[in-house]
């Protein structure tokens, strides 16, 4: 990832285009604070095929709804929650 001003953006266009068009990714500053990203089209899929997720969760660890609760409650405190222990308990 590279960082430019909106001026060197505004100036050199035609060259940060075609290194976005190669994958490089650019962060645009403007005032010495980020503003933009500009990224390939492609670098980001909007559709990810069934049989690809299904394989990613067959080899998802296992969640322990217990240590979950736990760790929820140790994070956020549990005077405000709401329903059981197990949250993914069906009523």
């Amino acid at each position: 990832m590279k960082t430019i001003t909106q001026r060197e953006l505004a100036a050199r266009s035609e060259a940060v285009l075609d290194d976005v068009e190669a994958g490089e990714i650019y962060h645009i500053t403007r005032n010495g604070t980020e503003i933009a990203e500009v990224r390939p089209i492609g670098s980001r899929r909007r559709f990810v095929p069934v049989e690809e997720l299904q394989r990613k969760w067959r080899n998802a660890p296992a969640v322990d709804a217990a240590q979950l609760r736990a760790e929820a409650d140790a994070f956020y405190g549990d005077e405000d929650r709401v329903g059981g222990d197990d949250p993914w308990e069906r009523a």
